[in-house]
C-alpha cells in the first residue's frame, strides 16, 4: 500500500538522521506536557549528543499546546500527556498520520510534604485537610486521571470544595511543596528525587492508563531534526531514560 510504503520510507529517513555523522546541525521545537519536563530535558541532550541536532523544549499543559498548535503556534513536535489530541492533531490534519505513538504511560500518586499525612484512600475519605492540589482536568490527563479515581471512590462531591487547581502539573506539585495546599495529585515522574512527605501511588483500576501519546506535526515533516527526535523517543537509549523517571513502557503493566 502506497501509505504503508511512505512510513517505512519515513522510518528509514529518521533512523539514517540519527546514524549519520556527516549532516548539518538542525533545531525543532517541541512541546512538552509539563509532567515529562525532567525526562524530556535528558533525552534532549542525549538526542543532541547522538545526532548534533537540537530539540528546543516548551513545556505546558497539553490542552493549552493543542490550542496554540490549531492556531498556528511555530511547534514540530507534541509530546502530551494523553493520546486523545495526537489523535485530534492527525485528524485535524495538523499532524502527520501514522506517526502518533504511546512515549510513555505516567501514574498519578496522592502526595504530601508532611512525613505521615498520607495513607491511601483513607486520608481522602476522612478529608481532614484544607487543601487539595490538582491540575486542571480540562486541561490536562492527571487532572482528569484523579478527578476520576475521586468520583471511583464516591468522594469527589466532598472534595470538589477543598480543591485548588493548577495550570499545569507543574503547578500542583507547586501548591505541595510551597504548603499552600497539604497535599496533591501529582505525577510520579515528578518524585522521583530522594523520598520525602508521604505518598500513595493511586492503583491503576481507580482511573483508566495515563497513555503519553508523541506525533510529529506537518510542519515538522521535513525537518530532520524533528524526525530524528521523534525516532530517537523510541530508542531504548530514550526508553530507558523515560522507566528511570517512573513512567511504565507501552506494553507493559
Amino acid at each position: 500500500m502506497r501509505f504503508a510504503t511512505t512510513v517505512r520510507l519515513a522510518v528509514g529517513i529518521a533512523t539514517w538522521v540519527l546514524t549519520s555523522t556527516s549532516l548539518p546541525a538542525a533545531q525543532t521545537n517541541v512541546a512538552v506536557a509539563a509532567n515529562f519536563t525532567e525526562a524530556a530535558k535528558e533525552i534532549a541532550a542525549a538526542f543532541r549528543a547522538r545526532t548534533g541536532h537540537e530539540a528546543v523544549l516548551s513545556f505546558g499543559a497539553t490542552g493549552q499546546f493543542y490550542t496554540q498548535i490549531t492556531q498556528g503556534a511555530p511547534f514540530q513536535v507534541l509530546l502530551a500527556a494523553d493520546d486523545a489530541r495526537p489523535k485530534k492533531l492527525v485528524d485535524d490534519g495538523l499532524a502527520v498520520p501514522g506517526s502518533n505513538f504511546t512515549y510513555a504511560v505516567g501514574k498519578l500518586v496522592l502526595w504530601s510534604k508532611m512525613p505521615g499525612l498520607v495513607k491511601g484512600e483513607d486520608t481522602l475519605k476522612a478529608a481532614s485537610f484544607a487543601k487539595l492540589a490538582i491540575v486542571n482536568p480540562i486541561a490536562a490527563p492527571y487532572g482528569a486521571a484523579a478527578v476520576e479515581m475521586m468520583k471511583s471512590l464516591k468522594i469527589y462531591d466532598t472534595l470538589k470544595p477543598k480543591l485548588v487547581e493548577g495550570a499545569t502539573i507543574t503547578q500542583a506539585y507547586q501548591f505541595v511543596e510551597t504548603g499552600n495546599a497539604e497535599l496533591g495529585f501529582v505525577a510520579l515522574s515528578q518524585l522521583t528525587g530522594p523520598e520525602t512527605g508521604s505518598r500513595w501511588l493511586v492503583p491503576q483500576e481507580l482511573y483508566s492508563p495515563i497513555r503519553q501519546d508523541a506525533v510529529l506535526l506537518k510542519t515538522g515533516a521535513a525537518n530532520e531534526a524533528a524526525t530524528g527526535f521523534i525516532a530517537f523517543l523510541r530508542s531504548p537509549e530514550a526508553r530507558t531514560i523515560i522507566e528511570k523517571y517512573g513512567y511504565v513502557l507501552d506494553g507493559q503493566s
